[in-house]
C-alpha cells in the first residue's frame, strides 16, 4: 500500500525538507501533494485522495489548526489522519493540536521521527511496506 501525502507548510525549504525525508523513510510513497497554506490544503484535499497529511500551524492564509478543524467537519476527510509538524513551543498548545491530530512533530525534527509518527499513525512498517 502507497501512502499517497499531503504536505503544508508555508516554507518551501521546509516542504522541500520533508518531502526528501518521506522519499528516504522507507516507508511506501506513492503520490506527494504540496500546500502552502491551510486553504490550499483543503483544495488538495478535495481534489486527491490523501492518505495522510503533513501541516504546519502558523501559515498565512488559513493557518493549520484552522485547516484540521474544517477537515474534521467535512465528512470526506473528517477521518484522514493529521500529523502536526511545527515549531509551536506552548506547552498547552501543543497539547490542544495532539487532541485535534493524530500526531504531533517538533521543529526541528530528524528523518526517524517522523516515520516512526507516521508508522505510528498509519500502520504502514517501513521494512515491509505493509
Amino acid at each position: 500500500m502507497s501512502l499517497n501525502i499531503l504536505v503544508v507548510d508555508d516554507s518551501r525549504m521546509m516542504r522541500t525538507v520533508l518531502i526528501r525525508t518521506l522519499h528516504i523513510s522507507g516507508l511506501p510513497v506513492g503520490e506527494v501533494h504540496e500546500a502552502t497554506n491551510g486553504q490550499e490544503g483543503l483544495d488538495q484535499l478535495a481534489k486527491n485522495w490523501i492518505d495522510l497529511a503533513l501541516v504546519d500551524i502558523n501559515m498565512p492564509v488559513m493557518d493549520g489548526e484552522t485547516m484540521i478543524d474544517h477537515m474534521r467537519a467535512n465528512p470526506l476527510t473528517k477521518e484522514t489522519p493529521v500529523v502536526v509538524i511545527s515549531t509551536e513551543s506552548s506547552p498547552e498548545r501543543i497539547e490542544l493540536l495532539k487532541k485535534k491530530s493524530a500526531g504531533f512533530v517538533h521543529k526541528p525534527f530528524t528523518p526517524e521521527t517522523v516515520r516512526e509518527t507516521i508508522e505510528r499513525v498509519t500502520g504502514v512498517n517501513h521494512e515491509s511496506g505493509d
